[in-house]
C-alpha cells in the first residue's frame, strides 16, 4: 500500500501555525514512507472564500519546503461528484430525503433539550411513505446512521475511541439548495484522492465517527486516523492573538527561518528521545506516528527564538545575507551593494552571535552598509556631542596609521582614554561607536573599525565632528 496523506485547509484567512504543524506531520509521514502528500483547498464556503488566503497557504507551504504531489484540488470544483455520491446513497437505501420545516426542527430541538436527549432529529422521514411528501418544501438529504451498537476508531494518536450509535443522528449530507455538506465532501474527496492516512487536529475527532458512517455506507476503505493534540498558548489557554503571532507569514516577517519554524513545530507534539535540534534530513529518518503525544502542546516563544538563533549561527554567510536582504530594505531603506556584503561577511560571526532573527541580524549589520551622510539616533548624538575632543584625537591618530586593525584601534582608544578620560576606555569607545554606526549598540567597535578600514572610519569620524 502506498501511503497518501493530505493537507486540506479552508481558504478563509492566514495559515495558522496549527495548520502548518498539521501539514508538516502529513508531509513527513508521506515522505518518510515513500508515499504521496496531496493538497486540497476546502473552498465550498464561497461567502468566506478568499483568493488571497489561498495564495497565503500556498506561499506558506513553499516557504516551509513542503512540496506536494499532483495538482492542488479545489473542493468546490467537485460539487457534482459529491452530489452524485449522495444520489447513489439514496438509490442504495443508505440515505433519504427529509422534508422537515425549520419550525418542526426547532420543536424537535426543544423537546430533545427538555428530555436531555443526545440527538434531536426524530428520523420521521427515514421510512416515510413517499405519498406523504409535501410539495412546498425543498428536502435535504440525510444519511441513515446505524441505530444500534457503536462505532470504534483505532486512532494512531488517541488510541481506541468508541462512540455509541445513539449519539449519532441522521445528519444532513445534502442541503435543500443541493449543495453538499462538509461531512460528505471530505469523505468523497478523501476516497477519490486515495487518502490512506488522515492526520488532523483532535477538534475533528467527533467528525470522524460521522464520516466513518459515510465510508461504511459506500463500502469504501476507511483511512487510518490520527488526531493531533491542539497547540495552546504559554498559559495553557487556546492559542490566540493575545499570546502573540499566530500565522506562518507573521513569523516570516519577524525574521524567523523556515528551518527553525519547521523544527519547532515538529517538536511541538512529537519527540525523538531528548533531541531538540532536528534538521529536515533527520526528521525524515526518524518521523513516525508512534511518538506523537496525546497532550496539548504549549507554544514557547523563547524556545522558538533560541532555535532560530541556532539555525542562524549554522547558516552559510552568503545564504544568511541573502535571506536578510529584504529586512535591510524594509527597516533601513538600504540596498546592499558588493562592498556592504563584503563588510558584513567579514563581521558575520559576531553578527550571528548577536542575532536571534533575521530582523535582528539586519539591525546589527546595517551600519556596515550605510553611506555618508547618515543619521544618528538620540543617544548616539549625545555621545558625539559630549566627546568631540576624544573623537578629534582619535581621528588624528587613525590618520597617522597605515592600516587599522582591531588591536591597533583598541590600543589607540586606550591611549586617548589615558590622555582625556582618566583612563576610562568606555568614554572613548562609546563615542567612536556612535560615530561609526549611528547608534550606541553594535558589535565590537574595534573590529568594526578594522572592517570599515582606515578611510571609511576616518570619514565617519570627520562627519560626526562636522
Amino acid at each position: 500500500m502506498t501511503v497518501v496523506t493530505r493537507f486540506p485547509p479552508s481558504p478563509t484567512g492566514f495559515m495558522h501555525v496549527g495548520n502548518a504543524r498539521t501539514a508538516i506531520f502529513n508531509w513527513l509521514y508521506a515522505r518518510a514512507t515513500g508515499g504521496k502528500f496531496v493538497v486540497r483547498i476546502e473552498d465550498t464556503d464561497r461567502k468566506r472564500h478568499s483568493e488571497e488566503a489561498v495564495a497565503a497557504i500556498m506561499d506558506g507551504l513553499e516557504w516551509l519546503g513542503l512540496d506536494y504531489d499532483g495538482e492542488v484540488i479545489s473542493q468546490f470544483s467537485r460539487l457534482d461528484r459529491h452530489t452524485e455520491v449522495a444520489m447513489e446513497m439514496i438509490e442504495k437505501g443508505q440515505a433519504y430525503y427529509c422534508y422537515c420545516t425549520p419550525e418542526e426542527l426547532e420543536e424537535m430541538r426543544e423537546k430533545a433539550k427538555a428530555e436531555g436527549a443526545k440527538t434531536f432529529y426524530d428520523r420521521r422521514w427515514r421510512d416515510a411513505d413517499p405519498s406523504t411528501v409535501p410539495e412546498d418544501v425543498k428536502p435535504v438529504v440525510r444519511i441513515k446512521a446505524p441505530l444500534e451498537g457503536s462505532i470504534t476508531i483505532e486512532d494512531k494518536v488517541q488510541g481506541s475511541v468508541t462512540v455509541a450509535n445513539d449519539q449519532i443522528d441522521d445528519f444532513i449530507i445534502l442541503r435543500s439548495d443541493g449543495t453538499p455538506t462538509y461531512m460528505l465532501s471530505v469523505v468523497v474527496d478523501d476516497h477519490d484522492m486515495g487518502v490512506t492516512h488522515v492526520l488532523r487536529g483532535d477538534d475533528h475527532l467527533n467528525n470522524t465517527f460521522r464520516q466513518k458512517v459515510i465510508f461504511d455506507a459506500m463500502g469504501w476503505d476507511v483511512p487510518v486516523f490520527g488526531h493531533l493534540p491542539l497547540i495552546h498558548g504559554p498559559d495553557g489557554g487556546k492559542f490566540s492573538k493575545r499570546h502573540g503571532a499566530q500565522s506562518v507569514q507573521e513569523y516570516r516577517e519577524m525574521g524567523y527561518l523556515p528551518e527553525a519554524l519547521f523544527n519547532y513545530l515538529l517538536r511541538l507534539g512529537w519527540s525523538h528521545g531528548d533531541e531538540e535540534i532536528i534538521p529536515r534530513d533527520k526528521a525524515l529518518q526518524w518521523f513516525n506516528l508512534d511518538h506523537i503525544g496525546k497532550a496539548a502542546a504549549r507554544f514557547d516563544f523563547a524556545k522558538l527564538e533560541n532555535l532560530n538563533a541556532h539555525y542562524i549561527k549554522d547558516m552559510e554567510a552568503d545564504k544568511l545575507i541573502e535571506l536578510a536582504t529584504p529586512f535591510f530594505k524594509d527597516r533601513h531603506d538600504i540596498t546592499l551593494d558588493a562592498l556592504a556584503v563584503e563588510r558584513i561577511k567579514q563581521g558575520v560571526d559576531e553578527l550571528k552571535s548577536r542575532s536571534k532573527t533575521l530582523l535582528q541580524f539586519a539591525d546589527e549589520a546595517a551600519f556596515y552598509a550605510k553611506s555618508l551622510p547618515f543619521a544618528y539616533d538620540e543617544k548616539a548624538q549625545n555621545q558625539i556631542d559630549g566627546s568631540k575632543d576624544a573623537l578629534a584625537a582619535l581621528l588624528t591618530k587613525f590618520e597617522a596609521q597605515d592600516v587599522l586593525t582591531a588591536d591597533s584601534v583598541q590600543g589607540i582608544c586606550k591611549d586617548v582614554a589615558g590622555e582625556l578620560a582618566d583612563g576610562k576606555l568606555g568614554k572613548v569607545a562609546m563615542p567612536l561607536r556612535a560615530a561609526l554606526t549611528g547608534t550606541t549598540v553594535s558589535p565590537s567597535v574595534f573590529h568594526a573599525a578594522e572592517i570599515l578600514g582606515k578611510d571609511e572610519t576616518c570619514a565617519r569620524i570627520q562627519a560626526a565632528l562636522s
